[in-house]
């Protein structure tokens, strides 16, 4: 169970949530102190997409069912974030689902509840939608919905990409992150909207982390309004003023 749990890239909470059991029950389960009654047997293997019969009579440490093995190669097979019928969903929290979300994110009568919709470019991954608020992340506009991918492990942030960070303290923001645990224990956030100032937050503070892999919004961004230009287009710019410099120059070496 412990090997098909890290090859979905599930928590024990995630897992056991999908599972309607508390975590330290599972643990036992995996751990070999309990052993589960068949019924949660079959809710198991639904979420592994294997066979009750494969489950508790082969070797799965040594040779997973194809399905599994594959996922773990970076194929696309299984479905992550679906329900026990096999139907894939995305839970969605809006705005004013915000604050509840803080209290209720590891509770799984409150995540039953949010609203679920599919989207078919994302099938491998443990996702949640955002609605986000604000300015900050122009040209994000206010009202847009970030898909954030779970991030396990928050070591492993990337720095300088966007992620939906949920904490008491600043609740669930969206922002670029830099990511500065090894040297002192923090995470910086930074909005793209150069009006905001960055801050900062202590790891232990970060109660959940997605990363932020696609965005749905029924406003089109307009360049014009555009509060400031990406690091990326400073470096184009930078590059373009290097090469006319270079044939100035150039053209001057040749006059003389």
């Amino acid at each position: 169970m412990r090997k098909l749990r890290k090859q979905l890239k599930l928590t024990q909470d995630q897992f056991a949530a999908k599972l309607d059991i508390k975590r330290s029950l599972l643990g036992a389960y995996e751990e070999g102190r309990a052993e589960p009654k068949l019924e949660l047997l079959q809710k198991i293997a639904a979420v592994f997409n294997v066979s009750v019969d494969d489950l508790i009579g082969k070797d799965l440490e040594e040779g997973a069912p194809a399905s599994t093995m594959s996922l773990a190669k970076g194929k696309e097979v299984l479905v992550v974030t679906s329900d026990l019928n096999g139907k894939d969903n995305i839970e969605l929290v809006p705005l004013k689902a915000a604050a509840g979300y803080l209290n209720g994110y590891a509770d799984t009568e409150f995540v039953k509840e949010l609203p679920k919709f599919q989207l078919p470019i994302l099938k491998q991954g443990t996702y949640r939608a955002f609605e986000i608020s604000g300015d900050s992340m122009l040209p994000i506009l206010p009202g847009t919905i970030v898909i954030g991918e779970y991030v396990e492990d928050i070591r492993k942030i990337k720095s300088g990409k966007t992620y939906i960070v949920i904490s008491q303290r600043e609740g669930v923001v969206y922002k670029r992150v830099f990511n500065y645990l090894e040297e002192s224990g923090k995470l910086f956030l930074v909005s793209d909207n150069r009006h905001y100032s960055p801050y900062q937050l202590d790891g232990n503070e970060v109660m959940e982390v997605w990363a932020a892999k696609a965005y749905i919004s029924v406003q089109f961004p307009d360049i014009d309004s555009k509060n400031d230009v990406s690091i990326e287009e400073l470096a184009s710019v930078v590059l373009d003023l290097q090469k006319e410099l270079f044939q100035l120059k150039t053209e001057k070496e040749k006059d003389k």
